[in-house]
């Protein structure tokens, strides 16, 4: 957690004046039992109303200034928890998005959404528990402790013999429970993990009919996270009664002891109510303890997995430096002998070599986990390969800086996904600069256009998160959209055109096929739609076991043979 301080150093103030406002109010709080004490020894004992009177304003006075003491402290405390919380989560943000699509895939969606939701609140509630209490309660338990020595040192003896018994129980119950916490943080990760996969393919779990099945497996998680929390909950329920019942008998034994020596004329009753009020602060501020152990054992465990994110680096680094220049006459991308596994894991690519050219075609076949889509995330730098040069232009891919390689491509995922907002918007992250002519263009060339026409709209209607609110086939072609709006010398489509009919995909590689300079790649399940390629690339278990023309596979590859047979293509 001290490695999050950063974060607090525009809140320097804040921190210095909320805790002293805090230590003000406590130490107005000590004194009101003396005060207590002085009403009813010296005033109602006498029967003085006046003296009665100007010490209970005087008591008034105290509180009211522990008030505004307690109401800066707790401003302060507001202030600078939120403010903690904002700047912690713009870094993180921010971090995640330096991150390689391989840290990503080992940390998991899920818990970095925890990490940035919940883990991040509970570091703002210890923010704030740090400048409201973490000096006011063990002051209190010090102060009263001295008060009490200051009344009678015979009767604070019940004070020091019950203050180590009270803390001694609060040790026991925290240790006892902080190891369950951070293991309720892990089970928290896996519920949030089951809902954000039942949201998502809500769908398919429908399909299927697995409402059930999916139901269970969250019941199963939810009940070990609240099997868990109720551990917890069982340890920590004995955290009061057992401190109550050591402060009741402490109390006890002032009011005994004391009534012995108020009879025997050495304290006087005032007293012995301040001796009361002094061992209820003790037990407060003890509970109030307990309560800081829990919120900063939580914090620990949350800010050891922030901190596991920060601290972990992106295996893809850009390399300093300025604008590479860009070697017309070379190959558009050359792959030379590269290899590339995931994680520890086996080679997902092994020794693929290959050549395309400018403004040639590229087709990618292959059997499901052949390693198609891997191969093209290895050319934007998604991922570094593990041996072997990719070469864009001519120039190693790890040489450019990503927004210089990046710009010139057009790259349409798997998963067609658009952003919340509009089609303009969503079309305008392809080029920030880009007019309506080249967006009506681009929706022209993707089949879009047809469907987005006859929107009420246009181009400014609606976009929902995912762009769930229009079909698998109008959420592809807008992602082949806003990849061409941006004009680009290298399209990368990743399977982008699976759910449009033969017609319509057939209509699009016509366009395609106009556009003169650009280099595109095309994976495809469909012999149809890479047939007519300049060379196709034929994978199977993450080898490139063959590439050419139609014609030439046809010829010499059995698995493209086969392929086309079980399509019907000649």
């Amino acid at each position: 957690m001290f490695k999050l301080r950063r974060f607090l150093k525009d809140y320097i103030v804040l921190l210095i004046i909320g805790p002293l406002c805090k230590l003000t109010e406590a130490v107005l709080e000590l004194f009101i039992p003396l005060v207590t004490a002085d009403i009813i020894d010296n005033g109602v004992h006498k029967g003085d109303a006046s003296y009665v009177l100007s010490h209970g304003a005087l008591m008034v006075l105290m509180g009211a200034l522990g008030l505004c003491f307690a109401l800066v402290c707790q401003k302060s405390a507001s202030i600078t928890s939120q403010g903690f919380g904002t700047k912690l989560r713009n870094a993180m943000f921010r971090h995640i998005n330096t991150l390689s699509h391989a840290e990503l895939d080992k940390i998991g969606t899920p818990s970095l959404i925890t990490r940035m939701t919940s883990d991040i609140n509970q570091l703002q509630v210890a923010v704030a528990m740090l400048i409201r209490l973490v000096i006011r309660a063990p002051f209190l338990v010090i102060g009263a402790l001295v008060m009490a020595c200051t009344i009678d040192l015979k009767m604070s003896l019940i004070f020091f013999i019950s203050s180590p018994l009270i803390a001694l129980v609060l040790y026991i119950v925290m240790n006892r429970s902080v190891p369950f916490f951070k293991d309720m943080q892990k089970k928290l990760d896996k519920v949030s993990l089951l809902s954000r996969e039942n949201l998502s393919g809500n769908r398919v779990i429908r399909a299927f009919n697995k409402q059930n099945e999916d139901e269970n497996n969250f019941e199963k998680a939810n009940s070990e996270l609240t099997e868990t929390s109720v551990r917890v909950g069982r340890i920590s329920a004995l955290l009061s009664p057992v401190t109550y019942i050591i402060a009741q008998a402490a109390i006890i034994a002032i009011v005994w002891f004391g009534s012995v020596s108020v009879n025997s004329g050495g304290l006087q009753t005032g007293e012995i109510i301040a001796l009361v009020n002094y061992m209820t602060q003790i037990l407060l501020a003890m509970i109030v303890v307990s309560n800081l152990v829990v919120i900063f054992t939580k914090a620990f465990a949350s800010a050891s997995r922030i901190n596991e994110v920060f601290d972990t680096q992106p295996s893809v680094t850009e390399k300093t430096g300025g604008y590479i220049g860009i070697d017309q006459s070379a190959p558009a991308v050359e792959f030379r002998h590269v290899s590339f596994g995931y994680g520890d894991g086996g080679n997902a690519l092994k020794d693929i070599s290959f050549v395309a050219d400018r403004g040639k075609t590229i087709g990618i076949i292959g059997g499901t986990g052949s390693g198609k889509t891997t191969l093209v995330n290895l050319i934007p730098r998604f991922y570094d390969p593990r041996e072997g040069e990719i070469l864009v232009s001519g120039t190693d891919v790890r040489e450019f800086p990503f927004s210089q390689l990046r710009q010139e491509m057009g790259i349409v995922p798997q998963k067609a996904v658009l952003q919340s907002g509009t089609i303009r918007s969503n079309l305008l992250w392809g080029d920030t600069d880009a007019d309506e002519k080249q967006m009506i263009k681009a929706l022209k060339m993707s089949q879009a256009y047809e469907f987005v026409s006859k929107l009420p709209e246009g181009i400014d209607s609606e976009v929902t998160a995912g762009g769930t609110n229009f079909s698998g086939g109008q959420r592809q072609r807008l992602t082949i959209a806003r990849a061409l709006v941006r004009n680009p010398k290298l399209l990368i489509l990743d399977d982008s055109a699976s759910a449009l009919d033969m017609a319509t995909d057939a209509a699009l590689r016509s366009e395609l096929a106009k556009i003169e300079g650009m280099t595109v790649f095309i994976i495809s399940q469909r012999v149809a739609a890479v047939k007519n390629s300049d060379r196709i690339l034929v994978l199977e278990n993450a080898e490139l076991i063959g590439q050419g023309t139609h014609e030439q596979l046809k010829e010499n590859c059995e698995l493209y043979r086969e392929i086309c047979v079980s399509q019907g293509i000649e």
